[in-house]
């Protein structure tokens, strides 16, 4: 911000009197306003924008590959990828109970029920990817 210059007839009061107070404490001459609304990240609108963007075939291609909800992290659907992860994580500690039958016959029914229980949450997640991201384009 420029100090204007006095002209020569005007004394050294009315110069101090033109010029902004320096240091860490002088005022502003302005407030600073903020906007009163900012616009939200998480609107609804631009969640489904974004679900809309993303392609179905590859939600439903990276809930099964990769497993565990990582279409749902591209299609940027935090909740469901929660209640996947913890879905899974249940399978995952269904796999390895201890088993109670002797070991041959645990070993053979504990493990495949664990796997199984991973691949039908794979399954689900990915038909679900898929239709929720299909519904979100034709909107």
């Amino acid at each position: 911000m420029a100090t204007p210059i006095p002209s020569p007839g005007e004394g050294a009061a009315a110069s101090a009197a033109l010029r902004p107070a320096e240091g860490p404490t002088a005022p502003l001459s302005s407030p600073i306003t903020l906007p009163v609304t900012a616009p939200d990240p998480f609107a609804l609108a631009d969640r489904r924008a974004v679900l809309a963007a993303s392609a179905p075939w590859l939600g439903a291609l990276l809930n099964v590959l990769p497993g565990l909800g990582a279409g749902y992290l591209y299609q940027r659907r935090w909740r469901a990828w929660w209640i996947t992860t913890l879905l899974g994580a249940f399978g995952f500690l269904l796999g390895g109970l201890p088993p109670s039958l002797p070991a041959e016959a645990a070993v053979a029914s504990v493990q495949p029920l664990g796997l199984g229980a991973l691949l039908l949450l794979a399954a689900i997640t990915a038909v679900e990817a898929f239709l929720a991201a299909r519904r979100a384009r034709m909107r």
